[in-house]
C-alpha cells in the first residue's frame, strides 16, 4: 500500500520525544510533506495516517547478498497500479538485481514479493510472467531471425494452436490466430511499428528494437511492465517518443510501469513516482521534482 502525502522518518527514542513541534529542527531541515525518506537502520514511525492505497506489487525486507556483499538490504516497497514509477541510484545501489528479484530471474535471500495479490516471491521467470508481470531487458532480447510480426506473433499466450492436442486441428484454433493478429498490428500502431512488420528484428535500429521490447510486452497481456533502461542509446528526439509512448499506453491500458533508467532529464518528465536506491535500500521516494532536490539524491549524483 501507498501512504499519500506524508513521509516516514526512521528514528531512534530518542528522537521520537522530540516529534511534536520538533520535527524540522531535530532533522536540521525542511522535508517536503509528500516524500518519504529513509535512513539505513530504524524502523519506520508513522507520523500521519491518510488513506491506504492498495498497490499491484508489494516488496518487504528483501535482501540478496553475492559473496557476502549484501547488494539488496531490506528493501520495503509499494507499487501502485496504474502509474508510472522510476527506480534511481547510482551504478552498484541494487536496481537491476531488484528488477531481476522481482521478476524471477534470481530468487531473494530473505523477504517477499507479492504481485496483485498473489506471493511470487518463490515463481521462476516464466510463472511470474504468467500472473501478468513482465519484464523487458537493457539490451533487447527479440529473436533476430523472425520478422517484427513474427516478433509479436508467439509473444502472445492465447493460442491454442500451440497445443500438441489441438495442433492437428485448425477450426480449434484458426479464431484465436485471427485474434493474435489483429492484435499484433494494433500493438504495432501502438509503438509505431507497422511499416516495420516484415522487416527481421536484427536490422531494425537500436531506437526500434527497444520500441520492438515494449511491443512485445504487451502482447503477453501485462498488467505490470518492468522496464530496464528502455531509452539506453537511443537518440534524444526517440527517447522522448518512447517515453510518450509508455505514458500513453499507462493512462489508456491502465498497465502498471516501474522503470529503471539513467537519463534523468528525459524520464522525469513522464514519470509520476521515483524510488532512489543506494546501498541495497529504498532512501527516498515521493513526486520526481521533489524527490530530485532531496539531499541525499544530490550526493548519491553529485557528490558533496
Amino acid at each position: 500500500m501507498l501512504w499519500a502525502g506524508i513521509y516516514v522518518i526512521r528514528m531512534g527514542s530518542s528522537m521520537c520525544k522530540h516529534v511534536q513541534g520538533g520535527l524540522n529542527s531535530a532533522l536540521g531541515r525542511h522535508i517536503p510533506t509528500n516524500l518519504r525518506h529513509y535512513s539505513t537502520n530504524r524502523k519506520p514511525l508513522i507520523l500521519s495516517f491518510p488513506p491506504i492505497i492498495m498497490g499491484i506489487l508489494s516488496l518487504s525486507g528483501i535482501k540478496k547478498h553475492f559473496g557476502g556483499f549484501w547488494v539488496l538490504d531490506g528493501i520495503d516497497m509499494d507499487i501502485e497500479a496504474g502509474k508510472m514509477h522510476q527506480l534511481i541510484g547510482s551504478n552498484g545501489s541494487g536496481k537491476t538485481t531488484l528488477i531481476n528479484v522481482v521478476s524471477g530471474l534470481i530468487k531473494p535471500d530473505e523477504g517477499k514479493v507479492v504481485f496483485d495479490g498473489v506471493d511470487i516471491t518463490q515463481k521462476g521467470p516464466y510463472e511470474t510472467f504468467k500472473t501478468g508481470l513482465v519484464r523487458t531487458w537493457q539490451i533487447p532480447q527479440a529473436f533476430k531471425n523472425l520478422t517484427t510480426m513474427e516478433n509479436f506473433l508467439v509473444s502472445s499466450e492465447n493460442n491454442s494452436g500451440e497445443s500438441y492436442l489441438y495442433a492437428p486441428l485448425k477450426p480449434k484454433w484458426k479464431g484465436d490466430e485471427e485474434k493474435i493478429m489483429d492484435k499484433a498490428i494494433e500493438v504495432m500502431k501502438m509503438v509505431n511499428l507497422l511499416e516495420k512488420r516484415d522487416i527481421l528484428s536484427q536490422n531494425l535500429s537500436g531506437g526500434q528494437q527497444k520500441l520492438l521490447e515494449l511491443g512485445r510486452a504487451l502482447m503477453s497481456d501485462a498488467k505490470m511492465i518492468l522496464m530496464d533502461e528502455p531509452i539506453a542509446g537511443v537518440n534524444p528526439t526517440l527517447a522522448h517518443e518512447i517515453f510518450e509512448m509508455i505514458r500513453d499506453i499507462c493512462v489508456k491500458q491502465k498497465i502498471t510501469f516501474l522503470i529503471v533508467e539513467h537519463r534523468l532529464d528525459i524520464s522525469l518528465q513522464y514519470v509520476e513516482h521515483v524510488l532512489m536506491t543506494a546501498n541495497g535500500k529504498i532512501l527516498v521516494e515521493g513526486d520526481p521534482q521533489e524527490v530530485i532536490k532531496h539531499p541525499n539524491v544530490v550526493e548519491s549524483y553529485l557528490g558533496e
